[in-house]
């Protein structure tokens, strides 16, 4: 059983009745968590990478997308859990989804500006804070298409995954290990040189 089509999950969600919506708190409590999520996501994510098999030549293509993507909405995850009513439109769901990748990439873009990189150029600061952070936010946004209650039902133990979630899944992952894979050959043959 398929999840329905974005927006006829509740074709109605305009004109609910007030017993069926979430209680104004829960929508502001999930903004919260997306982005508390997003910043909880990036420290797992260094840690698994950090604990991973996977050589140093392959993390960045397929560990650290598979990682990430399924990091960047941990506060996701506890919205859908405690307030589900709060998340019962995907748009919704996927918007805040975004917003925890945004809050990722800019700790991740802040990460790679004052550590990683000693004296970066500006350049090189711009381009971490405007493509990065469009990659994070989308792939977000993408995964985030398929994020709802049934996720959660299947990590409970209740059902199987559902096949959408799966496939945005596996779609922000292979367009963020795409975009990684591009941006090291493009260093690589000197494309893009920011001269640090």
């Amino acid at each position: 059983m398929e999840p329905p089509a974005i927006g006829s999950e509740h074709p109605a969600d305009s004109t609910q009745t007030p017993a069926d919506r979430a209680p104004a708190y829960q929508y502001v409590l999930a903004v919260l968590l997306a982005i508390i999520g997003g910043l909880l996501g990036i420290v797992g994510a260094f840690f698994q990478e950090a604990q991973t098999t996977l050589t140093y030549v392959l993390l960045p293509f397929i560990g650290a997308p598979l990682i990430e993507e399924a990091l960047k909405p941990s506060g996701i995850y506890l919205a859908l859990l405690w307030w589900p009513r709060a998340l019962r439109s995907q748009l919704f769901t996927a918007i805040l989804c975004a917003l925890s990748g945004l809050a990722f990439g800019i700790i991740e873009s802040l990460v790679y500006v004052t550590l990683y990189v000693d004296n970066p150029s500006d350049e090189f600061i711009v381009f971490r804070f405007s493509v990065p952070l469009g990659l994070h936010a989308a792939c977000s946004y993408l995964f985030g298409l398929g994020l709802n209650q049934r996720v959660i039902d299947w990590a409970a133990g209740r059902e199987k995954l559902p096949r959408a979630s799966r496939n945005f899944y596996i779609a922000a992952a292979v367009i963020h290990g795409t975009y990684n894979l591009t941006a090291v050959i493009l260093a690589i043959t000197g494309v893009i040189d920011f001269g640090d």
